[in-house]
């Protein structure tokens, strides 16, 4: 296989981290019906998020997920990534984020999706 294929055979655009995290998220619907769940990060990149999970979650339904970064903020303040986006796979347990929008909070042990704590961090 040259590099060529090797780039037609997979159409990422970002590269994947195997970052394993705990994620909550909330299904964002429109006739107001809150639906929240968690499961696990299986890997990150700065389009996506790869994610297990007991809900069965339809692709096309958009979410806001809330992740416990690993690093802080000047080495003392927790970080949240809280991001927003759509499902574009479920198979399995194992659900697949495009991200559309995100931002990094500073977190508190209380915060979740919709909910976290501080200002977003500015890039």
């Amino acid at each position: 296989m040259n590099s060529n294929e090797t780039v037609q055979a997979d159409r990422r655009n970002s590269d994947r981290f195997p970052i394993e995290r705990e994620v909550r998220f909330r299904v964002m619907n429109k006739r107001g019906g809150e639906e929240t769940g968690d499961g696990r990060t299986l890997n990150i990149s700065s389009s996506g998020v790869l994610f297990t999970t007991e809900q069965m979650l339809l692709p096309g339904r958009r979410l806001e997920v809330s992740i416990n970064w690993p690093a802080q903020l000047n080495n003392k303040c927790a970080l949240r990534l809280v991001a927003r986006g759509r499902i574009v796979r479920f198979e399995k347990g194992v659900a697949a984020l495009e991200i559309q929008q995100y931002e990094f909070r500073t977190a508190s042990a209380s915060a979740a999706p919709g909910n976290a704590a501080g200002p977003p961090i500015a890039n």
